[in-house]
């Protein structure tokens, strides 16, 4: 039988949805549905395009901050804390020799290992009398300006989970990173530069790449910009030949416009602004990125001061100058990487320790005392946060049968900072005396988080970001302190 396709009486059978909301409840329905869409963005006035604010404009601190940039030195891979900055004479004369320790890493649980005993010779420096071994004759110079955190912990003792932790504060991927957490609460002081840059290693990207320096749910525009030391500074922002810069700017204008226009329907506010503010970004980069990388305007004897004049050092050491340049044109977060790729391109000394660390070692110990000199005696040390260290430690004992290699150790580990407002001089907390496990106030990567936003001006307890139903902390959910005893 064929079907009646009529509708009689109030039946509502064949009628569209929006018939349905309008007729219903006298046309109730509407008005409340009209509130939402007005909510949304989908009425008159909402939808209209609004004034565009750029998301990585200068904002005001929490409180009076005691850093304005932050350079971090990640050592990819994990350095050894027994062999740099973490001294321990009671294993002096045990290498070989089995004991009972329980460790966790690459290699998986164990009970008992091989001794390998420290393979650097260590000395006092500073007025401090700090402990450094041989591995780091120029760092140990300024042991004074530094503070030394030595009880280290983290939650994962395989890289990429733990590079993602050190960097964004979770095990998983999907969350942003330090820098972008920073310049989402402070922004940048420079509108012709990215607020966030990353330089990786020659050797290659760390592992798990990008999900280091995203955003994560925040806008793109959070994110971390990696800035090449060689050739064009960022790729794909050459002029297209033939265009002029004047032509440019009437191009961009007329997208901007466009995209206010018409982007609406399609675009959040928020992924509107950061559109917007990517074209902007780009435009000013093209004449104020090639500028801030030329080191050419250096002299002879900063070149040498960071070790830039020669091969071992050369890369780091012109990475750590324009770490400094960044700094002073008003970049928030520079990240540099020692270490990339796999195995020996990093510091993951699995096999010969010696090899390993004497090579990353000697490519960073003359670039990070130049650094610390450098912005020191520029009046910058003060007001730039240096931090050293990598995902993790290493363990006492050796991994294998053969050989001084050493497993990952995320039970206690060394890092260290300086400059930023921190009490040089310091060390805080202990390992075991055999570098284990952190036995004397454990601290976790986030109390290293927490110190970072505390001297950038940010309470890390009240820094949010709304998402997925959440107010989002770099820090988690609980309270966690600063590490007082270097923060004044």
């Amino acid at each position: 039988m064929a079907r009646n396709s009529s509708i009689s009486g109030n039946s509502f059978c064949g009628r569209t949805r929006r018939e349905f909301l309008w007729q219903s409840g006298g046309g109730f329905g509407a008005m409340a549905l009209a509130n939402l869409l007005d909510k949304d963005g989908f009425g008159s006035e909402s939808a209209k395009p609004k004034a565009f604010e750029n998301p990585l404009a200068a904002k005001v601190p929490m409180f009076a901050p005691k850093a304005k940039s932050v350079i971090f030195l990640f050592m990819y891979g994990g350095p050894s804390h027994i062999d740099t900055f973490d001294y321990k004479p009671a294993m002096i004369g045990m290498d070989n020799k089995t004991v009972e320790i329980k460790t966790f890493g690459r290699g998986g649980h164990k009970n008992e290992g091989r001794i390998v005993e420290p393979r650097w010779k260590f000395s006092q420096y500073g007025e401090c009398g700090k402990w450094v071994s041989d591995l780091f004759p120029n760092v140990a110079q300024h042991v004074d300006d530094i503070a030394f955190l030595h009880s280290m912990t983290a939650d994962s003792p395989i890289h990429g989970s733990a590079m993602l932790m050190m960097n964004s504060g979770k095990i998983l991927s999907g969350s942003p990173s330090m820098g972008s957490w920073i310049n989402y609460g402070l922004g940048s002081e420079n509108e012709n530069l990215p607020g966030y840059v990353v330089m990786l290693d020659p050797s290659g990207g760390p592992i798990s790449g990008a999900k280091n320096w995203s955003s994560g749910y925040m806008p793109a525009s959070y994110a971390g910009t990696v800035l090449r030391s060689k050739g064009a500074p960022i790729l794909d922002l050459a002029t297209p030949t033939g265009v002029s810069r004047e032509l440019q700017r009437t191009l961009i204008d007329g997208i901007n416009e466009a995209n206010q226009n018409h982007a609406l329907s399609r675009l959040s506010n928020s992924d509107l602004a950061a559109r917007i503010a990517s074209y902007e970004l780009a435009f000013q980069m093209q004449s104020s990125a090639p500028e801030a990388v030329d080191l050419g305007q250096e002299t002879a004897a900063t070149l040498s001061l960071y070790g830039a004049d020669s091969p071992k050092t050369e890369d780091f050491g012109k990475r750590c100058i324009l770490a400094r340049r960044l700094v002073e044109r008003g970049v928030r977060f520079i990240q540099l990487y020692s270490g990339g790729a796999h195995n020996d391109a990093n510091w993951d000394a699995h096999g010969d320790l010696e090899k390993n660390h004497n090579l990353h070692a000697g490519a960073t110990d003359k670039p990070i005392a130049g650094l610390l000199k450098d912005l020191k005696q520029r009046g910058l040390l003060d007001s730039t946060l240096v931090i050293w260290g990598g995902e993790f430690g290493r363990q006492p004992t050796a991994e294998y049968a053969n050989g001084s290699g050493r497993d990952h150790n995320a039970y206690g580990f060394t890092m260290w900072m300086a400059g930023g407002g921190v009490c040089g001089g310091t060390s805080v907390g202990t390992t075991d005396e055999l570098g284990g496990q952190a036995v004397e106030k454990p601290m976790h990567v986030k109390n290293l988080h927490a110190t970072v936003l505390h001297q950038m001006g940010l309470d890390p307890n009240r820094l949010s970001y709304f998402y997925s139903g959440l107010e989002q902390k770099l820090v988690g959910v609980e309270h966690i302190s600063p590490i007082h005893e270097i923060v004044g």
